[in-house]
C-alpha cells in the first residue's frame, strides 16, 4: 500500500512512503514510515476528522488538530529540520485492538477511504498510548542499565522482625527501630512491624510516637488488623483514656471477631473499672467467637474465686489447664486458690505442674518459695528462691523474698546484702526499697528506714507501692512519738488508694490510742461510706455453664448456691481420706472437683515431683552447689550478654566470712 504525493507540481519534492508489516519482514513492528522532505508537502485527506500533525524531532512526536468550518477535507502537514537521511523516523507502534465495523459499510466504500481511516485510527490509537506508557521519555530511554527497585522476598521480613526482637531484648532499642522502619517501607501492608515498633516506644515511654505508628499502620492495613487495634489499646488503657481504649477495643473486634485478645483486653478494662457484669458479657463473647482459650477462662475463674464460688472456679480452671497444659499462669492462679483455701497438697501438687510446664519461669518458683516458706518448709523455701534466682539473675523480686526470709531465720547482715544486690539489678523496683527499710526499721536504724522511703517514694508516688510505702512510714512516725507526721502520711496514702482497710484502722487505732474516740469513729464511718462494693451478679452464672458444657450434669449441680461451700470441702477431704486408706490414686491435680481438694495443715507431704532430678535434667543444674552469688557491682553485664546459658546457670561460691564485713 503506497502514498504518493502530486508529482504535477514541480516544486514538491517530498515522498510518503507507506509499507504494510508484510512488506518489510525484518521489521517487528506494524507500520513503518519513510520520510524524506525539504518542502512542505500538503496530501489531502477525505476525512471528517483532521489527522495530527507529525513533527519529526527525535524521539519525540506531537499530535495537533486543524479544523476548517468550510470544509469538509483536512490535511496533514509534514515538517523536517534535518537531511534526508537524518530526518529518517523510525515509530514502533504496539499492536491495537480497534473495533470493527459494520460490514456493510466496509463494503460499501472506497480504497482511498479506508487508507484514510486506517492513517487516522493509528494515530488516535499512538495517541493514547503514549500518555499511559513512558517508553517515550528520553531519560527512560536513553537509560540501558536502569531498573526499578524490586520488593524483597517475605523471608527476609521475618529475619527483620527476629532481629529487631533480640535487638530490643538487649535495649538496643535505636537499632530495632530502624530495622523496623525499613519493614513498614518495604511491607506497609503487614501488621508485624507496626505492632512491634509501637511496642517498643511504648516502652521508652514515647507514647506519642507509639500512637503515630498505630494510626498509620491502621490507615497501611485499612483498618483490617486487629493486631493493631489492640496494641493501641493497650496504649490507651495506660494512658487512661479509658473512652479512647473502648473504641479502639471495639475497633478490633469489628476487625475480626475471633480475636481473642481483644475481647480479653476490653474485659480486663472493664474490670479495673468495676464493671463486672460487662466484664463478664465480653469474655462469654470471647469463648462463644473464639472457642475455649486459657486467659479467658483463668480471668472467670478468678472471677469466681473472688465471688466465694469455689466450684465454679474450680471448674473453670480445669478448663484453663485443659485448652493449654502448657500455660503456667492458669497452673499458678489454680495453686494460689487452693493456697488460700488451705488446700496444701494439691496447691504444691499444682505448683510443681506450673514448673514443669514452664521451667523458667520466675513467677512460678517465686511464688511456690513464698508458699513453702508460710507454711514452715525455710529450707525448701530457700531452695526454690536460689533456684529462680539462678535461673533469673536479674529478677530483684527473687532476692528481695530471700532477703526476707533469710533477715527472719539467719542474720540482717546478709539481709541486707541480698537488699542491696536487689536494688542494683532494678534501682526503680518500689518494694525492694519499701521492704529493706521495714528491715531497717525493725532493726532500730530509724534514720536509715526514713532515707528507704524516701527513696521509694522519689520513684513514683503515686502508685500503689507508694500508698503501702506511706502507710508504713506513717506508723514508723507513730510508733516514734511523731503523730502530727503519721496523721499527715496516713492520709497522703488515702489520697492514692481510699480502699486500703489497713491504713484507715491503723489511723483509726492511732486516735484510739490517743483517746480521740470520736475522732476514731469517724474515721470508722468515713471507711464504710467511701467504700466501693461491687456487687456482683450470679445469675447469669447458670447460662453461661450451659454453653460451656451443656452435657455434664454434674455443672448443673454446682450451681445450687444454698449449700455451703465450706461444709462441701469437708465432705470431700473425708472422701480423700477414705480413697488414701484404700489405695486410692490421686495424682492427678484436675480429674475432678473431689480429688482437687486436699490438706496439709502440717507443711508436710509427700511430694510427686522429685526436685533435684528435675532441675539436673531439664536446667542443668546442680542442687548440691545452689548458691547466690552476693558480689554486688552495678557495672557488671547482662548474663545474657556474650554468655551461654550454661554460663548464666552456673553457681558461684559466695564467702559467708565476709558477709559480717558489710
Amino acid at each position: 500500500m503506497h502514498l504518493f504525493s502530486p508529482s504535477s507540481s514541480p516544486t514538491s519534492k517530498a515522498t510518503l512512503t507507506l509499507f504494510s508489516p508484510s512488506q518489510n519482514p525484518n521489521n517487528n513492528s506494524k507500520f513503518y514510515f519513510k520520510i524524506h522532505t525539504k518542502t512542505r508537502t500538503t496530501i489531502p485527506c477525505s476525512s471528517k476528522e483532521s489527522p495530527p500533525v507529525l513533527d519529526p524531532k527525535p524521539l519525540s512526536l506531537e499530535s495537533s488538530r486543524t479544523n476548517e468550518p468550510n470544509s469538509q477535507e483536512s490535511n496533514i502537514v509534514i515538517e523536517s529540520k534535518r537531511d534526508s537521511l537524518e530526518g529518517m523516523l523510525v515509530v514502533r507502534r504496539p499492536e491495537m485492538e480497534v473495533a470493527g465495523e459494520d460490514s456493510a459499510e466496509s463494503s460499501g466504500k472506497e480504497s482511498d477511504d479506508d487508507n484514510t481511516k486506517s492513517v487516522a485510527v493509528i494515530d488516535v490509537g499512538l495517541e493514547e498510548f503514549a500518555k499511559k506508557m513512558s517508553v517515550f521519555e528520553p531519560e527512560r530511554v536513553g537509560s540501558s542499565g536502569s531498573s526499578p527497585q524490586e520488593k524483597p522476598l517475605n523471608v527476609n521480613l521475618d529475619l527483620a522482625l527476629y532481629k529487631a526482637k533480640v535487638l530490643a531484648r538487649r535495649l538496643k532499642y535505636k537499632e530495632a527501630e530502624e530495622i523496623l522502619q525499613k519493614c513498614t517501607s518495604y511491607w506497609p501492608e503487614d501488621g508485624r512491624p507496626y505492632v512491634a515498633l509501637g511496642k517498643i516506644l511504648g516502652k521508652q515511654s514515647k507514647t506519642a510516637a507509639a500512637r503515630a505508628v498505630y494510626e498509620k499502620g491502621c490507615q497501611a492495613t485499612q483498618g483490617e488488623n486487629p493486631y493493631i487495634w489492640q496494641c493501641w489499646a493497650v496504649l490507651e488503657n495506660k494512658m487512661g483514656n479509658m473512652r479512647r481504649a473502648r473504641e479502639l477495643f471495639d475497633a478490633a473486634t469489628v476487625a475480626d471477631k475471633r480475636h481473642v485478645a481483644a475481647w480479653h483486653g476490653w474485659a480486663i478494662l472493664e474490670l479495673k473499672q468495676g464493671n463486672v457484669k460487662k466484664a463478664r458479657q465480653l469474655l462469654a463473647k470471647g469463648l462463644k467467637f473464639c472457642g475455649g482459650n486459657e486467659y479467658v477462662y483463668q480471668t472467670l475463674a478468678l472471677l469466681e474465686a473472688k465471688a466465694n464460688r469455689y466450684e465454679q472456679a474450680q471448674y473453670l480452671f480445669r478448663q484453663a489447664t485443659k485448652c493449654n497444659p502448657k500455660s503456667c499462669a492458669s497452673w499458678l492462679a489454680w495453686a494460689q486458690l487452693e493456697m488460700q483455701k488451705e488446700n496444701n497438697l494439691v496447691a504444691r501438687k499444682l505448683f510443681e505442674k506450673a514448673v514443669q510446664a514452664s521451667p523458667k519461669n520466675r513467677f512460678a518458683w517465686h511464688v511456690w518459695g513464698v508458699f513453702e516458706s508460710n507454711i514452715g518448709n525455710i529450707e525448701k523455701a530457700r531452695k526454690l528462691l536460689t533456684i529462680g534466682h539462678a535461673l533469673n539473675p536479674r529478677d530483684p523480686v527473687l532476692l528481695q523474698s530471700l532477703a526476707l526470709l533469710e533477715y527472719k531465720h539467719s542474720t540482717a547482715n546478709l539481709a541486707r546484702v541480698l537488699f542491696r544486690k536487689a536494688s542494683e539489678l532494678d534501682p526503680r523496683h518500689q518494694p525492694v526499697w519499701i521492704a529493706w527499710g521495714w528491715m531497717e526499721w525493725k532493726e532500730g536504724n530509724i534514720p536509715t528506714a526514713r532515707e528507704l522511703y524516701q527513696k521509694a517514694l522519689s520513684i513514683d508516688s503515686t502508685t500503689e507501692s507508694a500508698a503501702r510505702c506511706l502507710q508504713a512510714w506513717g506508723v514508723l512516725e507513730q510508733r516514734a512519738g511523731n503523730l502530727s507526721a503519721a496523721r499527715r502520711l496516713f492520709r497522703s496514702s488515702l489520697n492514692i488508694n481510699s480502699q486500703s482497710y489497713v491504713t484507715w484502722m491503723t489511723w483509726a487505732k492511732l486516735e484510739d490510742d490517743q483517746g480521740n474516740n470520736v475522732r476514731a469513729e469517724e474515721i470508722r464511718n468515713l471507711y464504710f461510706q467511701q467504700r466501693t462494693e461491687v456487687v456482683d451478679d450470679v445469675s447469669w452464672v447458670t447460662g453461661f455453664l450451659d454453653i460451656l458444657d451443656p452435657a455434664v450434669d454434674s455443672i448443673k449441680k454446682l450451681l445450687n448456691m444454698d449449700q455451703d461451700p465450706y461444709k462441701k470441702a469437708q465432705e470431700a477431704l473425708r472422701n480423700i481420706s477414705r480413697g488414701e486408706e484404700k489405695g486410692g490414686d490421686d495424682s492427678s491435680a484436675g480429674n475432678s472437683s473431689s480429688n482437687n481438694i486436699g490438706n496439709d495443715k502440717e507443711g508436710g507431704g509427700s511430694s510427686g515431683l522429685d526436685l533435684d532430678s528435675f532441675i539436673k535434667e531439664r536446667l542443668s543444674l546442680d542442687a548440691t552447689k545452689l548458691d547466690v552469688n552476693l558480689e554486688t557491682s552495678a557495672a557488671s553485664p547482662a548474663p545474657w550478654r556474650g554468655k551461654s546459658p550454661r554460663s548464666i546457670w552456673k553457681p558461684v561460691k559466695s564467702n559467708r566470712k565476709n558477709v559480717a564485713k558489710f
